[in-house]
């Protein structure tokens, strides 16, 4: 059986993500423990509320270390929500710009839609050759967030492959919604929300560890 921990900085759905991933097959444990984190199979960087607060948490647990050394050696790691966002360059709130893990290039910040936050189910624009999705490309996920990332032309990345990139909307925005690069997943909605779908997404993730 694969272990995973989902990183307890703080912020997140825990206990969800935690049943979530068990249900997927996985030993998982909840903790902020650096070697813990660090040497599991898999570990979930879950993520809810403002993006300098998550940045704040992540840091005081060294989780943005841990996170690094991971992914210098392929490890996975699944960011989730914020925790997703967190992954990126930086963010913008409230004019507040807050320096993120820079894992990947690209700015979040407020979606341009009429209504936000954007709460609700889409469907994505799923690349060819995933392996998250597999199975459920036409499936719909459930999206809580006021901030994504709606300009990235990202081609490669020095430490993989190029990355596949899922985009969907919201109101006429577009904005990413799912990365698969190497070891780094991540997804702007959120899977333990999502009913069968997120199930079968979780169980892709952990099959993949």
């Amino acid at each position: 059986m694969k272990s995973v921990v989902v990183l307890d900085y703080g912020s997140g759905n825990l206990r969800s993500a935690v049943r979530a991933v068990e249900r997927a097959g996985a030993d998982v444990t909840l903790t902020s423990d650096f070697d813990t984190a660090l040497n599991a199979d898999g570990l979930l960087v879950p993520g809810v509320g403002a993006y300098a607060a998550c940045m704040q948490g992540l840091r005081a647990i060294k989780g943005e270390r841990i996170i690094g050394r991971r992914l210098s050696g392929g490890r996975p790691v699944l960011g989730i929500c914020v925790g997703m966002q967190i992954l990126f360059e930086r963010g913008v709130e409230h004019g507040v710009e807050t320096e993120g893990c820079d894992e990947w290039p690209g700015v979040v910040e407020r979606l341009e839609a009429p209504v936000v936050p954007h709460m609700g189910w889409n469907t994505l624009e799923v690349e060819p050759g995933t392996t998250l999705f597999k199975g459920i490309e036409g499936e719909r996920f459930y999206f809580v967030h006021s901030y994504g990332v709606r300009d990235w032309k990202l081609v490669t990345n020095d430490r993989t492959r190029a990355p596949l990139v899922h985009w969907t909307e919201h109101g006429g925005d577009r904005f990413v919604a799912a990365v698969e690069n190497g070891p780094l997943t991540a997804t702007q909605f959120h899977p333990e929300k999502s009913g069968d779908a997120g199930a079968a997404l979780f169980r892709n993730w952990v099959d993949s560890l």
